[in-house]
């Protein structure tokens, strides 16, 4: 198959996007209790090294169905939201969630590297694994640069780690193995093809892995200091990757409640082992993850990249 081309990409990007965005929260655990809202505070907190921070206007770059924004909301990270995405479908759940929860985010649906806002919109750009969907990445981070403020921060969570993502590629291929055995032994059947034939794009929409040093490269590249990487999950990534492999092989109304709570409670236990114990000791290009935190300096000018100044701030948004 040839490689895509960049509007291939976001072609792939959005469709598949769109069709998954009614089940996405469901499949992938997005939860906005309490515990969600924890968890996204500390992953940001372990991004920029540890502190309380706070943010005013926030700007969201492939907020999908809402994970990190609403979070983030909830656990007052941050007081004035902007969500973006190239997939209609997604910001519309997005909506939905922000309205059941008592929120209020401004969404637009646009590209990462074109981005409809003034410059020095933002105190915090931010992502939760999307940058590993964007074609052009050096392009995007110009434009991330041009909508912070100076003294902003940027912020990206969850990117998929070079080695981690191929060693975590052994789990995946035993659960694939022993999925026959695991599903009688649960009594569910076999699960059957999607009901939309994009769902088979889930497996093109990812363009990139990263190592420490990449991610590095593209904050400094486009003019961020004090550039930041950190590893998560180890042992809790592969344990999680062998049960979701499991659980796609099924049925998913057949699999029964208790093994959802083993593998959420699991997930969590083994969370801890990896931010307590191994997160400090080992170097962070062998985690699944890669977060990267990075800040633009309190002196920089604004870079309009050939945009013109003044377009409306959320021309786009809804």
């Amino acid at each position: 198959m040839p490689p895509l081309t960049p509007d291939d990409v976001k072609d792939v990007n959005t469709r598949y996007h769109d069709v998954a965005a009614s089940e996405y929260d469901s499949k992938w655990g997005i939860s906005y209790s309490p515990r969600g809202a924890e968890q996204v505070r500390a992953k940001m907190q372990k991004a920029i090294g540890g502190g309380e921070r706070r943010f005013g206007r926030s700007l969201e770059i492939g907020a999908g169905t809402g994970y990190f924004t609403l979070n983030l909301l909830r656990a007052g990270v941050i007081e004035d939201a902007v969500a973006t995405d190239i997939s209609q479908g997604m910001l519309d759940e997005l909506s939905v969630s922000a309205q059941r929860l008592g929120l209020e985010v401004a969404t637009a649906r646009c590209d990462a590297a074109d981005l409809p806002f003034e410059d020095d919109s933002f105190d915090l750009v931010l992502g939760h694994a999307v940058l590993h969907h964007i074609p052009d990445l050096e392009a995007a981070f110009d434009d991330f640069r041009r909508v912070l403020r100076p003294g902003g921060t940027v912020v990206f969570c969850g990117e998929p780690s070079l080695y981690g993502d191929r060693v975590a590629a052994l789990p995946k291929r035993i659960a694939l193995a022993v999925a026959p055995a695991w599903r009688r032994a649960l009594g569910v059947g076999t699960r059957v093809g999607g009901d939309h034939a994009d769902h088979d794009l889930e497996h093109r929409v990812d363009q990139h892995a990263f190592t420490p040093g990449d991610l590095r490269a593209l904050a400094r590249g486009a003019g961020f200091g004090s550039v930041r990487v950190v590893g998560e999950e180890l042992v809790a990534g592969w344990f999680g990757w062998a049960n979701r492999t499991l659980e796609s092989t099924a049925h998913p109304d057949q699999i029964p409640g208790l093994w959802y709570q083993y593998a959420y409670r699991g997930y969590l236990a083994l969370q801890a082992l990896d931010t307590r114990v191994l997160e400090g000791r080992l170097p962070a290009a062998i985690f699944y993850n890669l977060l990267m935190s990075a800040h633009l300096p309190a002196d920089a000018a604004a870079v309009s990249g050939g945009k013109a100044v003044g377009s409306a701030p959320l021309a786009a948004a809804r």
